[in-house]
């Protein structure tokens, strides 16, 4: 008898876990590898920010507080979502935790019954389908494509449904494909779930800011009030904030789901970081002066290697509204065979013979949940991407 728990058999490995490994040995070796697989900003943390942490610990802000967060941040959540999405949220409403993931995995676990199904458009974040594994649901993957911008329809969407169905998680701006839900396509799909009261709404709004071009954001809540009840608003100061390690996420939704999150939190970690929690207080109520500029750099460098990757033999890449990935497609790549003499059969052998061929490390798309593609994280350097690419179009060239 095993002494592992059972839980484990239901949970895949990262598939991600090779590549960064053999990355990190060629580095180790001395070899020139460009990692393009970095979630987060390259940006530092503002100084508004940081300084409000360092107030916070001279203060002796460093004891334990609230399992779910201190009034000022719940405070400054709830100014939030009434500033940016029009949503009115209460304390008792507000939800704080230990990064955006521990939000949603506090929320699954405290509503999944074996049995309950999850619906996940593909592709998805690696995260989501382990998790609803994890707390004992099952996730049923609704397939976007290339040809809608990896957008769900509402026809997918009304597919994917069914009696057993207890959540649709919902990621716009997208990890992996950066595509962002206009106003009208998202209320194709609350239009669908209007007439399926008994599927509630998680959405992950983590790239809310990061939006490009003339894109303006929105969330389903906002976009349908009459979702509201049944809503979990998903966000956090990760990105936008350049905070990845600061681990803050928050949610706001109903009184009864909040409580039972806080009821999981409350025996499992407990609460979030308090100097973070302070950080996160001045990331929210401080100035955003410094997002709009962060996002002129995203633009350019998307707009780089969009073009450059579109360049690139075999690969389309379609031009993201926001977040800071792009998710290129390799069909006229698949069937060839690498100078190196790697037979490129999926997107993981492609993503593995560049990275041996050429020292370019990307994510492959099977683990995203469709393939063929990779991703790319452009939240590097000009000069990194721009070489990167160049390399990419040569490997690609030289295909046959």
């Amino acid at each position: 008898m095993s002494f592992l728990s059972a839980t484990l058999d239901r949970v895949k490995p990262s598939p991600t876990i090779a590549v960064t490994t053999r990355a990190g040995e060629m580095k180790a070796a001395g070899e020139d590898v460009i990692g393009l697989g970095a979630g987060e900003p390259d940006f530092d943390t503002p100084e508004n920010i940081k300084a409000a942490a360092v107030r916070a610990i001279d203060a002796g802000k460093t004891k334990y507080t609230a399992p779910d967060g201190i009034p000022e941040l719940k405070s400054a959540i709830c100014e939030k979502f009434r500033r940016d999405n029009g949503l009115l949220y209460e304390a008792n409403q507000i939800s704080i935790s230990t990064g955006g993931k521990q939000v949603l995995y506090n929320a699954l676990m405290a509503t999944l019954n074996p049995g309950d199904e999850v619906v996940i458009p593909a592709p998805y974040w690696v995260s989501y389908p382990d998790m609803v594994l994890l707390a004992g649901g099952t996730p049923v993957i609704a397939e976007a494509s290339v040809q809608t911008g990896y957008k769900l329809t509402a026809d997918q969407l009304e597919a994917a449904i069914t009696p057993k169905t207890k959540w649709f998680i919902f990621n716009s701006p997208s990890n992996p494909t950066g595509a962002g839900y206009t106003w009208e396509e998202l209320k194709e799909l609350t239009d669908v779930l209007l007439r399926h009261p008994h599927v509630w709404v998680m959405t992950d709004d983590m790239y809310e800011h990061l939006v490009f071009d003339d894109f303006e954001f929105c969330t389903p809540a906002q976009v349908e009030p009459a979702l509201y009840p049944r809503t979990l608003t998903v966000n956090g100061v990760s990105k936008a904030y350049a905070m990845t390690g600061w681990r803050i996420g928050y949610a706001g939704g109903p009184v009864e789901l909040i409580s039972a999150m806080r009821k999981i939190q409350s025996q499992s970690t407990s609460n979030p970081c308090s100097i973070s929690q302070w950080a996160a207080v001045e990331a929210l109520n401080g100035t955003q002066d410094f997002i709009p500029e962060n996002n002129e750099i995203f633009v350019r460098r998307r707009n780089m290697v969009v073009e450059m990757l579109n360049a690139a033999e075999g690969i389309n890449c379609p031009n993201p509204e926001g977040a800071f990935y792009v998710y290129p497609s390799i069909s006229g790549c698949i069937g060839k065979t690498s100078e190196g003499g790697a037979e490129i059969t999926d997107d993981e052998a492609f993503s593995k013979a560049l990275l041996e061929e050429t020292g370019v490390a990307v994510v492959f798309g099977a683990a995203f949940g469709l393939s063929p593609n990779f991703r790319v994280s452009y939240a590097t350097s000009d000069e990194a991407l721009r070489e990167a690419c160049t390399r990419i179009q040569k490997f690609c060239s030289e295909l046959s």
